[in-house]
């Protein structure tokens, strides 16, 4: 077969540098996109921050230093507190608030608060080291995973520990704050807590219902309960109502919790009549080419060598960024006009919506919009919520229209919290309902969205 030359036409997509870097930025959450620039920082000379103040800024300063000449005070009112507080990075004003600033509140632990009691308990050194063997023993929310027996097996013959020294030792520990820490079992830590309360009749027999009908009362049978402790009606609602009371993990207070924190990208507010979204000024980092490298670069244009790169580099981000931003605020405006009843009503007034009504009305790829509310955030008055919260699924109503499933949510829990604790809804009886309204949902829909927001069945909401 002879060799040939033949000349083919064809298209395809070449993604340039800058607007792969355009993809990137837009798809990055707050924090990272603070990461992202603060490696660029590092990284190209030609590059740094803007800390020239803005004429908004500029124009509060000169209403600020205004007010100090007439002699008022411009902190009368906690949000003027909290702007002078949490002011813009360049401006923190002296080390002493930077000191307080930076101080944190030194969380103790569960092990912590528990050793501080042993040693102010007189106990000899054996039995106080016993207790402190314990408490290593108990998991995050205070409880002794295995029995005293197992725990008996991991001393030594030498050690000469005896099962009876271990109860002893039990005993101290189950006597320390919180009431309810060492206990083996949920039953055992409600009776640790009713163990402290004053005696009094309905203490009595919640201790009863704990210790041997705790299974009853979980699978709400009041009935076989009422008729089991031959007691009245009355008496025990109030022992399941101190029970209630009660917390089957009294340790939770000295979990770990990381607490997380999210920059809103933009701000809502309803200025004359209109929902308007507006960048929030403390997500936008502000960037500049350095002068001095700029200049000298147009002074020895011929030789530039890598810092005519680092310089276009610098421009692109500089201008990726802004896009970034300026997308940002066109989806989020398209999102308020679509979702303005849900900021006069609330979650019931939400409407259904999905990526590509957004993407047709701005005229942008799905995929971008899918990017752009990813990990973004909006400052709303009904608190700080993520873009995609604002899209999802529907289902139908009677008169051939579509209702949003936050909006069947919402209405879901007002049901549920106006019911009737004696004879709550079934999730037969809420899809009913929600019919009546003009929604058409199934009962396996509705007990799907309940298990959504943490609302158990209703067994387990009934009450006598």
């Amino acid at each position: 077969m002879k060799p040939t030359l033949q000349l083919k036409l064809s298209q395809h997509l070449t993604l340039t540098p800058q607007l792969q870097q355009s993809i990137k930025l837009l798809q990055l959450s707050t924090i990272e996109l603070n990461q992202e620039i603060e490696q660029a920082l590092q990284e190209n000379p030609l590059l740094e921050r803007d800390e020239e103040p803005t004429p908004e800024e500029k124009a509060a300063e000169a209403e600020s230093a205004a007010q100090e000449e007439r002699g008022d005070n411009p902190l009368d009112t906690m949000s003027d507190w909290v702007s002078a507080g949490t002011g813009s990075a360049g401006s923190r004003g002296d080390d002493e608030d930077s000191d307080f600033q930076s101080f944190h509140a030194a969380e103790v632990t569960l092990r912590e608060h528990l050793d501080e009691q042993v040693s102010l308990t007189p106990l000899s050194d054996r039995d106080r080291a016993l207790v402190r063997f314990l408490i290593e023993a108990l998991d995050d929310d205070g409880y002794l995973t295995q029995d005293l027996d197992a725990w008996l097996s991991m001393f030594s013959e030498e050690s000469e520990v005896e099962l009876e020294e271990l109860q002893i030792a039990l005993h101290h520990l189950q006597h320390l704050d919180p009431a309810g820490v060492g206990a083996r079992s949920p039953a055992e830590c409600l009776a640790l807590q009713l163990r402290v309360l004053p005696e009094t009749d309905t203490r009595a027999l919640a201790m009863r219902i704990v210790t041997e009908h705790l299974e009853l009362l979980a699978h709400r049978d009041f009935t076989r309960l009422r008729r089991t402790l031959q007691c009245t009606e009355d008496a025990l609602r109030d022992a399941h109502q101190l029970i209630c009371s009660l917390s089957p993990r009294p340790c939770a207070r000295f979990a770990s919790n990381e607490t997380r924190y999210v920059i809103p990208d933009v701000v809502i507010r309803k200025l004359r009549g209109r929902w308007t979204a507006m960048l929030n000024p403390e997500a936008m980092p502000r960037l500049k080419v350095n002068a001095l490298y700029a200049q000298l670069l147009q002074q020895n244009r011929g030789n530039n060598g890598d810092l005519g790169g680092q310089l276009q580099e610098a421009k692109w981000l500089i201008k990726n960024v802004q896009q970034r931003f300026d997308t940002i605020l066109r989806v989020s405006q398209a999102i308020v006009d679509q979702q303005r009843q849900f900021f006069d009503y609330g979650e019931v007034a939400m409407r259904p919506l999905t990526l590509r009504e957004i993407a047709e009305e701005l005229e942008l790829h799905e995929s971008t919009i899918s990017r752009v509310t990813t990990q973004k955030y909006m400052s709303t008055p009904r608190g700080v919520l993520e873009f995609k919260y604002f899209f999802g699924s529907h289902v139908a109503t009677d008169t051939g229209g579509a209702a949003s499933s936050t909006a069947i949510r919402a209405l879901i829990r007002q049901l549920v919290e106006a019911e009737d604790r004696v004879k709550p809804l079934s999730d037969a009886k809420i899809a009913d309902l929600l019919g009546q309204q003009g929604m058409v949902v199934a009962r396996r829909t509705v007990a799907k969205y309940r298990e959504s927001l943490n609302i158990p069945p209703v067994s387990k909401r009934k009450t006598i």
